[in-house]
């Protein structure tokens, strides 16, 4: 049987507001005994989680990578504290034309190259955020929780010239590659 992993498309920021975000995730592991976002580095994923055969792993870095190329950098802005209640709270991040434009564009070229049709959480509109709770945040201290963020300010920006390809190793999400935009090399390699 041919083995299968899970892999994500995502922007990752950069220092210093990786730090803070990963610091909100530990806060609520800490408080609110939330830990599964800890499970991914800080985030704005450009597509859903999905299932790839690791021999046919090559040829997705390539096609990725030739959909990185000529890419322009964008900015991304960052904007308070945002919820899905009654388990979701996050990051708030600016929907602008081209980050919109990207996201659509990647949904695309992963349906017309890949295959693969799972780019929208349950046909849900993209929403573009950094999750710091999830899944595991009891709907019983969802709104205590939800209360320490809500009205605390939270901003800032960074230049997003890459996007990177996640891939599960069993129990958390590595990034596995990095692809740069306006750049004729095909990935960076993390792990090596």
């Amino acid at each position: 049987m041919k083995k299968e992993s899970k892999y994500f498309i995502a922007i990752i920021p950069p220092s210093p507001i990786y730090e803070e975000a990963l610091a909100w995730k530990h806060f609520f592991n800490d408080n609110y005994q939330s830990k599964a976002s800890l499970n991914s580095p800080p985030h704005i994923t450009l597509h859903m989680p999905f299932l790839w055969k690791e021999e046919k792993e090559k040829v997705l870095i390539e096609k990725l990578g030739a959909f990185s190329n000529g890419r322009s950098s964008l900015t991304i802005q960052l904007n308070n504290f945002s919820c899905f209640e009654p388990r979701v709270i996050f990051i708030d991040v600016v929907k602008t034309e081209e980050l919109a434009f990207l996201q659509k564009e990647m949904e695309r070229f992963c349906k017309r190259t890949f295959q693969l049709f799972n780019a929208d959480y349950r046909d849900l509109a993209f929403h573009p955020h950094m999750t710091l709770a999830f899944r595991d945040l009891k709907k019983q201290v969802f709104a205590q929780a939800w209360g320490e963020v809500k009205d605390k300010p939270m901003s800032g920006s960074f230049i997003a010239d890459q996007f990177v390809l996640l891939k599960h190793n069993g129990v958390s999400w590595d990034v596995f590659r990095a692809f740069p935009f306006s750049n004729n090399s095909v990935s960076q390699d993390f792990l090596n």
